[in-house]
C-alpha cells in the first residue's frame, strides 16, 4: 500500500500568540516522528499551507511559513489551499493518483476544521485514513477546550463508517508503515 502523510497547516501563525494552539511544540515533535516514519518506509510526506489573499496566513508572510520546529526534508512536497479542505481546488488527489497514493496519514491543526474536513473528503474520495490520534491539535473555543475538540474528533472520525474506508486511530509513535 503506497501511503502519504498530510501535514496539514501546522504553521507559525497557529503556533504562537493568543490563538496558539494546544501543546502545539509536542504535537510539532510528534509529526516529525511520523513524517521520519513515513519517509523511511518509502512514502511521501505533503505539508499543506492555508493561506488568504491579505491579513492573517497571507502567502508568503512569516505566520504564513511552515511552524518553527517541522522538519521538512528537500524530497517532501508542498500545497496550497484556501479552504478547510485540502483536496478542493488544490490539485492533491490528481497528486496522489500520480504518485499510485492508496492510503493516508493525518495530522495538523486545526482538529475541527481542516484535519476533520479533509479526512471526510479522503474517506469520501476512497483513501482509508490513518489519523494520528495524538498529531493533531486546536486552539479549542467558547464550547470546548482544545483536549475536548481533539478527543471529539478522535472519535467521531474513527467512528463513521458510511464512506467504505475508514479512519483508524494510531499514536505518531506506534505508524508501522511497510512499503509505503
Amino acid at each position: 500500500m503506497k501511503t502519504a502523510l498530510l501535514i496539514i497547516d501546522v504553521q507559525q501563525g497557529l503556533c504562537e500568540g493568543e490563538g496558539r494552539a494546544f501543546a502545539s511544540d509536542e504535537v510539532i515533535a510528534r509529526l516529525n516522528l511520523a513524517a521520519d516514519q513515513v519517509r523511511q518506509a518509502g512514502g511521501l510526506v505533503i505539508y499543506v499551507q492555508h493561506e488568504s489573499t491579505v491579513g492573517y496566513l497571507e502567502h508568503g508572510s512569516r505566520e504564513w511559513q511552515l511552524a518553527d520546529g517541522l522538519r521538512a526534508e528537500p524530497g517532501d512536497l508542498r500545497l496550497r489551499k484556501t479552504t478547510p479542505d485540502s483536496f478542493l481546488r488544490t490539485g492533491l488527489q490528481e497528486l496522489l493518483q500520480q504518485h499510485g497514493v492508496t492510503q493516508l496519514v493525518i495530522g495538523g491543526m486545526h482538529s475541527e476544521f481542516c484535519v476533520d474536513t479533509s479526512t471526510r473528503r479522503a474517506l469520501a474520495l476512497g483513501f482509508p485514513v490513518l489519523l494520528l490520534e495524538d498529531g493533531h491539535t486546536s486552539a479549542g473555543h467558547a464550547g470546548l477546550d482544545a483536549r475536548q475538540v481533539i478527543r471529539h474528533h478522535n472519535h467521531t472520525l474513527s467512528s463513521m463508517s458510511s464512506f467504505g474506508p475508514r479512519a483508524r486511530l494510531v499514536r505518531c509513535a506506534d505508524l508501522q508503515l511497510r512499503n509505503a
